[in-house]
């Protein structure tokens, strides 16, 4: 049997797989409910909340990219957060990034104020805090990198090594990048999971999430309470979801050349006191991508000078990117994380996160690179005016 590397992989799922018709492209499974052979003799579906052909194929299609050991199909990426919740108890305690998500930092921080677990935010890529966080000896570490919307960088397999000493599983939120950019169970983590509404999906079309870990108990687990609390996802969006997938390889190549050159722009541009990507020689995670990422993907921020106002002006004037919440689709977005993203989170947060007011976060389409430019030249110029 070949080896197959990844673009191969998000290709070929499930191709080829029906064995009623030999139909090519996998089927969609609409059913509710699937008959028993008899009296309680169940085939491998019964219900399909609990498992479902469509979703099945999907979620195994993410595990083998992830090069994890189950992969469970959510009903959104906040599902799968809220999933990896399952695993704590009262008396637990989970580490997150002080600069993650504002949906996940809402989550965890509501939750923890319900008493359902204890909850440790910190900088991560302060030496010190992680380790007094880390003394605490918490049941889950959760990981972001790159971060949203800063772009900060972990290195995953240094900060796992550290958590495994202390007995915390640990957690990543790989959808900035997709797993054909960054593989974390590679580096060590536990559990990968992604908004699949992003790249994966690719279109903007679907709602969804998916979770895969490296061990197969821990996977049954979580699939367990996945059908017990009901946020499995529906076959149709794993049905689209698959289809996005397989164009995942071309797409990403398309977005990470669009990417590169706006960020070159942006960087050299009067009307920008920073540049936040990776990609950059003097970013401060760049070694850290190199080793751990095998592209520096199609996400970046920015700070605007002239602040809030200037926002204001540049997101009226812009005609090809959409002022939209969401990111990883085909076309440029551009949203403003205080007050979208991450509007879940206390001003105080945003601000000990560098989320400032004049911070803008772009995700770079597919569109012709010289519209995408024009389109930013011309909102930028009369931003500063």
């Amino acid at each position: 049997m070949i080896s197959k590397k990844s673009a191969t992989l998000a290709v070929r799922a499930g191709i080829n797989s029906d064995k009623h018709h030999g139909a090519v492209i996998p089927a969609i499974h609409l059913s509710s409910t699937y008959a028993l052979k008899g009296f309680n003799e169940k085939r491998q579906f019964d219900y399909s909340r609990t498992g479902n052909p469509t979703r099945a194929t999907f979620g195994q299609a993410i595990a083998d990219l992830e090069q994890g050991a189950v992969g469970i199909v959510t009903s959104t990426g906040m599902s799968a957060v809220h999933l990896i919740c399952q695993l704590l108890s009262t008396k637990d305690t989970i580490v997150i990034p002080h600069d993650c998500y504002g949906g996940s930092y809402r989550l965890f921080t509501h939750l923890a104020k319900r008493g359902q677990f204890k909850v440790i935010v910190v900088d991560q890529n302060n030496a010190q805090a992680l380790a007094d966080a880390l003394s605490n000896k918490p049941k889950l570490v959760l990981l972001e990198s790159p971060s949203n919307p800063l772009l900060r960088l972990v290195d995953i397999e240094k900060v796992t090594k550290q958590c495994h000493n202390v007995g915390a599983l640990v957690a990543v939120d790989n959808t900035f990048l997709s797993p054909l950019l960054q593989q974390p169970l590679l580096l060590g983590a536990d559990i990968v999971f992604h908004s699949t509404t992003k790249y994966i999906n690719g279109h903007s079309d679907v709602v969804g999430g998916v979770l895969v870990t490296k061990d197969k108990t821990l996977g049954e687990e979580l699939a367990w309470w996945a059908n017990c609390i009901g946020i499995t996802g529906s076959p149709f969006d794993s049905y689209l979801a698959l289809r996005g997938l397989k164009t995942l390889p071309v797409r990403m190549k398309q977005h990470q050349i669009n990417a590169n050159q706006v960020a070159e722009y942006l960087k050299n541009h009067h009307a920008i006191e920073a540049v936040y990507f990776p990609g950059f020689t003097d970013h401060p995670g760049h070694e850290i991508a190199k080793r751990q990422q095998s592209d520096f993907g199609a996400m970046m921020s920015f700070e605007i000078k002239g602040g809030l106002e200037a926002v204001k002006v540049l997101f009226d004037k812009l005609e090809l990117f959409t002022l939209a919440q969401s990111l990883g689709g085909v076309e440029s977005l551009i949203s403003h994380p205080s007050t979208m993203t991450h509007a879940g989170m206390e001003i105080e947060a945003q601000i000990a996160a560098g989320i400032s007011q004049s911070l803008v976060r772009i995700s770079i389409g597919i569109e012709d690179i010289e519209d995408i430019i024009s389109d930013l030249e011309q909102a930028l110029s009369a931003s500063q005016i």
